[in-house]
């Protein structure tokens, strides 16, 4: 099984926020978003949460669909 890691940014003006999580950590990554947006001495906003769940959740749903597909050729068709 190949694990591969997963990257996603944000750049706000000069900051630059960069996440690292691999195929099991999404929700992880999800409620570290979340913390984000809690912080008041950070500029991450929820805006940039929702943003990001988002791309992350779209990206979690076309990895199992590729995955499917390669388990279940016969499905493409």
């Amino acid at each position: 099984m190949q694990r591969g890691v997963n990257v996603l940014a944000l750049v706000k003006d000069s900051e630059r926020y960069v996440f690292l999580y691999d195929d099991k950590s999404p929700n992880d990554l999800l409620q570290i978003l979340g913390q984000y947006a809690a912080d008041p001495e950070l500029s991450f906003t929820w805006y940039d949460a929702a943003v990001l769940s988002q791309k992350v959740r779209r990206l979690r749903r076309e990895a199992e669909r590729e995955k499917l597909e390669l388990e279940n050729p016969e499905t493409l068709y």
